[in-house]
């Protein structure tokens, strides 16, 4: 009896020893896997250069470093569905604006990927939408811009980085709520929009801070006001749109991180605090002030909170304002 005790004993212990071993091994392989951000927009505008610095300061975490990784096309389906698919492990991962965590599946028919099954890691920065406009534009406040729509229905024309965009929705909120037209001329990303808005070939952009920032300390373009609740620290003489009396009119760029569905919690917590971490460094932020954003480095809750919030609230200008996508 004893004996047979023991070696059933021995036998449990040696099935323990062999699952631990299993474990240690898959935890091992795991930190030697590099890690991805994926970024489903081009090289070299925010949406890109804030996952990379932030990328930089990760080693801890991911021991066998984290590539930045640009898969673009279809309105940021295309690299969202890749990391859709990707194994739930914190190893791949989505950094992108709102467009394929909030706001495609009330823009396409059909997508390849659930946007409501995201898991949310954090909030890395928001960056304010401002009202540029070309200098030759007779306007220099709110007030005046409003009245100058009102003297010429249709006939200001107004650019977006595309149908369904966030420039494009911006600008379709204004719409909605000052009782203004406005005539649409979408193009392909941000600077072809600035080079004509600047050539005046365009009369307006409802664009992020950090790309017309430049532009408007030389001159070449005039922004009104700020679709933020505070002033932007970049633009800190430019008056918000509730300053201007139309505090409805809040409208921010933000860059998320989400994880596959299924992500553990535990995975999350850590990649979050990791990320956070890295946020509050002086050169990131410095580093961020320099696209005009603000870091942020949101806990799951609260970046899951905000994403729903904001997926509801362009869902009704979408409605509102007919946009589709094919």
């Amino acid at each position: 009896m004893f004996q047979r005790l023991t070696r059933r004993t021995l036998a449990l212990l040696a099935c323990a020893c062999l699952t631990g071993l299993l474990q240690a091994q898959a935890h091992a392989q795991n930190d030697n896997k590099i890690a991805r951000l994926v970024v489903p927009f081009p090289a070299g505008g925010t949406a890109d250069i804030l996952p990379r610095v932030v990328a930089d300061k990760l080693r801890d975490l991911y021991p066998a470093g984290v590539v930045v990784e640009n898969r673009t096309g279809a309105g940021g389906n295309i690299g969202a569905d890749v990391v859709y698919r990707a194994e739930p492990d914190g190893k791949t991962l989505l950094a992108s604006p709102p467009a394929p965590i909030a706001i495609n599946q009330h823009l396409y028919k059909k997508l390849a990927f659930d946007p409501t099954r995201w898991v949310p890691v954090t909030v890395l920065a928001t960056v304010p939408n401002v009202l540029v406009v070309n200098p030759k534009l007779p306007v220099h406040n709110v007030a005046e811009f409003i009245a100058y729509l009102k003297a010429n229905p249709g006939k200001v024309s107004f650019a977006s980085q595309g149908n369904g965009t966030t420039s494009h929705l911006t600008a379709s909120l204004f719409m909605q709520l000052t009782g203004t037209e406005m005539t649409h001329v979408p193009y392909k990303g941000t600077a072809p929009a600035l080079v004509d808005l600047i050539g005046g070939q365009v009369d307006v952009f409802f664009d992020n801070v950090s790309s017309s920032l430049q532009f408007e300390r030389t001159g070449k373009v005039r922004i009104l006001a700020v679709a933020d609740e505070q002033r932007s620290k970049a633009l800190p003489n430019v008056p918000t749109f509730a300053e201007q009396k139309l505090p409805a009119m809040n409208a921010v760029t933000w860059f998320a991180v989400v994880a596959p569905p299924g992500t553990p919690a535990a995975t999350v917590d850590a990649t979050q605090k990791a990320m956070a971490a890295a946020l509050a460094l002086p050169d990131v932020k410095q580093k961020f002030a320099e696209q005009g954003a603000e870091p942020r480095g949101w806990d799951s809750a609260r970046t899951g909170q905000f994403i729903q919030a904001e997926s509801a609230k362009w869902h009704k200008v979408i409605q509102a304002a007919k946009v589709t996508m094919e």
